[in-house]
């Protein structure tokens, strides 16, 4: 895992559940109370069958609680008991282990793992599914943890071509949400938004860590798929042991091994099941602020999103409720700040004219609010000197409101969101977040999400004015131009460009800035660190570097999503712009250099990979007056 981020070998029983996700203390005992009786069951179950005998197959047939638990032990390598049915095993007993593994086949193994799944969610049905035997739990707050068949198709490790992978060695099994009242059994279909984690199964013990990389990959794709995801859950599986992760934003925490050929092994995962079966959705890794809403209209499904502004001097928290159809910049990577943004209207009836832009993210600021108030201060600068400006009015955003998430802990507690208290059992973190959320008047479409080339030319012209003008006049320096840092607004005087996103600004002259995360639109100097004060040339060399980005991968979603598909078809070789996201910060300012330096170097690196169109020329045009001016003469120097 180490290929990822520095991972936290820990036994997720004292993290965030027992097993894996956070036990509540009013109920962590009756949840060790009832794995210990699944275990009991799950054994006598399996006698009960043995007794059948072969000649009972309508039997055997009629009670599948008895058929999850044969599949059980007979993937845990427990031999036939030759007990009677009133037989206890005990933890030393020739039920609890078995020290030959059979290797299945993955298919087989996955079989197995949803048969415990099943069981499990019985039990819990059973004891938590009736109004009056709830033992102290609304049916409403408890749910089922069930396999889902999507259909899903387990994907190969992306491994050197000389290795032979047979397809048989692994699978995937995906799990969901379910209403407590809900048929205990494999479910067809679930909505996206109620999927929990992804199981993927590795027949050999030794395909661990590539199998790890599937899942990563898979985790990546739930962070932008589920718009309330805050982190993620997921399980490696192998013919003898499970393996539970905690996907955060920085870090990835694994559990030690919960070996199924073990009692112990056996209880960890039963522990793990219903605690997910009864802890807080936050614990779940869902953010409990943005709600998804089965619309009963014509309307379609939609976000509940509560903003909250904190009062720090008598910790009151105002919430203020918005609705969105309509995420315009989903999470795009497993790490980093997740940051997301939705098109959002006061009223479920307004959802088709957005009035609001929302941003969702997690800062690396140690506190959230002060981030939010230097956003605040260099706009409020910025709309004093220019909102009088016949030719500058308009061109930066307006905020409305800004501060932390807050997470309701009963009555009126809240608390603030943050890295500290989403994995405070476990051992550390490497990076400090606070899990923030900024609402500015919505103007249009981000400049990663516009219609075409010209669109974005547009955009871009009038923000390199506005960039030159926030220097000039008001010493502002951005900070973070990216492609969610543009807007694109369309107004009866053609297309204006919008500057976003402050929370990097300062002002010329501060020596200590926070960089932003994303490697592939810094500047050289600020990837290598040698620049002690930062310029408006970084700004400007940024917006080359995006007008780049999407001459070459598209100006839309619909645009990078074919091209995607057309690169992986054509199995072309790594382009040079690629290089830009990969490896150390120091590496990445090298590649950068090289491609640079000359006007021949810049042509056959970027240039001639770019879509015909005016973004090409657009960046000729930039990197003309950046790079080849007489006093810079090439990017290899150390200074522009």
């Amino acid at each position: 895992m180490d290929t990822y981020s520095t991972t936290s070998k820990v036994d997720l029983k004292s993290g965030p559940t027992s097993g894996a996700a956070a036990v509540a203390p009013d109920y962590s005992v009756l949840v060790d109370n009832i794995a210990n009786d699944l275990e009991t069951r799950l054994l006598t179950a399996a006698m009960r069958r043995v007794q059948l005998g072969d000649s009972q197959e309508k039997e055997k047939g009629d009670d599948p609680l008895d058929a999850w638990a044969t599949d059980i032990l007979a993937w845990a390598g427990v031999p036939a008991p030759a007990k009677s049915v009133d037989s206890q095993p005990s933890d030393d007993s020739e039920y609890s282990d078995n020290s030959e593994p059979t290797v299945w086949e993955a298919d087989k193994i996955a079989l197995c793992y949803e048969s415990f799944m099943l069981f499990v969610a019985h039990h819990v049905k059973e004891y938590f599914g009736d109004g009056t035997l709830n033992r102290g739990f609304k049916p409403e707050e408890c749910r089922l943890i069930l396999p889902v068949n999507r259909g899903v198709e387990a994907e190969l490790p992306d491994v050197n071509s000389s290795d032979d992978i047979d397809p048989t060695d692994f699978a995937t099994v995906e799990c969901g949400i379910c209403p407590i009242f809900s048929s205990v059994e494999k479910q067809a279909a679930l909505a996206p938004h109620l999927f929990v984690a992804n199981t993927e199964i590795a027949r050999d013990q030794d395909d661990r860590s590539m199998t790890e990389r599937v899942l990563a990959a898979k985790m990546q794709d739930l962070f932008f798929d589920q718009h309330n995801r805050r982190f993620a859950w997921g399980l490696v599986t192998t013919s003898r042991s499970i393996y539970a992760y905690v996907f955060g934003p920085d870090d990835i925490w694994a559990s030690t091994a919960m070996d199924i050929f073990s009692a112990e092994g056996r209880l960890a995962f039963i522990l793990l099941l219903v605690d997910w079966s009864l802890c807080s959705v936050d614990r779940l890794g869902f953010d409990p602020s943005i709600r998804y809403i089965v619309d009963r209209g014509s309307g379609g499904p939609y976000l509940e999103i509560d903003v909250h502004e904190v009062d720090e001097s008598t910790g009151r928290v105002d919430r203020r409720m918005y609705f969105s159809q309509r995420c315009v910049g989903a999470a795009d990577g497993l790490f980093g700040r997740h940051a997301r943004y939705f098109a959002a209207s006061g009223s479920p009836e307004s959802m088709d004219r957005p009035g609001f832009l929302i941003k969702d993210v997690w800062t690396t600021t140690d506190s959230g609010s002060a981030d939010d108030a230097r956003e605040r201060s260099f706009l409020d600068v910025l709309h004093a000197e220019f909102d009088k400006s016949s030719e500058f009015n308009g061109r930066f955003s307006r905020l409305v409101s800004s501060g932390p998430v807050c997470i309701r802990r009963g009555g009126a507690t809240f608390v603030i969101d943050s890295t500290n208290a989403a994995f405070e059992a476990l051992p550390y973190a490497s990076q400090a977040r606070q899990h923030t959320r900024r609402v500015t008047h919505w103007v249009g479409n981000m400049i990663s999400e516009a219609d075409n080339q010209s669109q974005v030319v547009a955009a871009v012209t009038d923000a390199m004015t506005a960039l030159i003008a926030a220097y000039s006049k008001c010493r502002i320096l951005h900070g973070n131009i990216s492609g969610q840092a543009i807007l694109i607004q369309l107004t009866a005087d053609g297309v204006k460009g919008v500057l976003a996103e402050f929370d990097y600004a300062c002002y010329f002259g501060d020596l200590e800035t926070e960089a932003p995360e994303l490697m592939i639109f810094q500047s050289i100097l600020s990837l290598e660190g040698v620049r002690p004060i930062r310029s408006h040339l970084d700004d400007l060399e940024s917006l080359l570097y995006l007008v780049c980005w999407l001459g070459t991968f598209g100006v839309n979603k619909k645009e990078r999503k074919e091209y995607a598909a057309r690169y992986a078809a054509e199995r072309k070789k790594i382009l040079p712009i690629m290089y830009w996201n990969l490896g150390t910060a120091a590496e990445c300012a090298d590649h950068k250099r090289n491609h640079m330096d000359t006007a021949l170097d810049f042509e056959t690196n970027i240039l001639s990979n770019m879509r015909d169109g005016p973004l090409r020329d657009l960046a000729r045009d930039i990197h003309k007056v950046l790079f080849l001016h007489p006093a810079c003469s090439g990017a290899k120097k150390t200074a522009y």
